[in-house]
């Protein structure tokens, strides 16, 4: 069934810190009606980018942001619904949160509380790790020093607390003895894909 919805406006953030396979994500997303919505730019810091290699084979707008001062004067010039981060490794400045209030999503490598004093529970009702100020790899190292027994992402709402905004979905993974960082992060990777298409999805389905 078609929905009756406009579609939604999408601009995708990406750095070279990944390989593009959020947006890629989203692409198909779109491409088999998982999300109401299209991709207006895939903007970039860098031309090095990975996720670019993917924008060009879809035919989506590249827009290239090299400095956090030119971000706001971009993004204000595009019609957008929301700002996805995908691997966005710039700081976002204060003043582009304010312009765009709940409208900036960001996929963070832990499990944030929906309360600053607030804690979320593992699907074994084991207390989760937020990893708060942490990038991947370090955020999934910690998952492993600390001996969780579940790994996790959160997609938030980007807000003036860092790490910290209104939470739009969960993931969790499941960590084996066997795991080291690349084994359990392929996994949780995955099912950050998903989450995303899930979320977008919720906002306009």
């Amino acid at each position: 069934m078609t929905s009756l919805n406009p579609k939604t406006q999408l601009v995708v953030l990406i750095s070279d810190v990944g390989t593009g396979t959020n947006l890629q994500a989203m692409i198909d997303g779109i491409n088999v009606g998982k999300i109401n919505g299209e991709i207006c730019a895939v903007v970039s810091d860098t031309t090095l980018a990975l996720g670019l290699e993917r924008a060009k084979k879809n035919n989506l707008k590249i827009e290239i942001c090299q400095t956090k001062e030119e971000l706001l004067p971009l993004l204000q010039k595009l019609s957008l619904n929301y700002i996805c981060l995908a691997g966005w490794k710039q700081i976002i400045l204060p003043e582009v949160i304010e312009n765009f209030p709940n409208k900036i999503l960001n996929l963070h490598p832990g499990l944030i509380p929906d309360k600053m004093d607030g804690t979320v529970k593992n699907p074994d009702n084991t207390s989760a790790l937020w990893n708060k100020g942490m990038l991947a790899t370090k955020a999934i190292q910690k998952f492993l020093d600390k001996k969780s027994t579940f790994a996790g992402s959160s997609i938030h709402f980007l807000t003036s607390e860092f790490d910290f905004g209104p939470v739009l979905g969960r993931t969790f993974e499941k960590v084996e003895d066997h795991d080291n960082v690349e084994s359990l992060y392929s996994r949780l990777k995955k099912k950050e894909n998903k989450l995303y298409l899930e979320v977008l999805r919720k906002l306009n389905p």
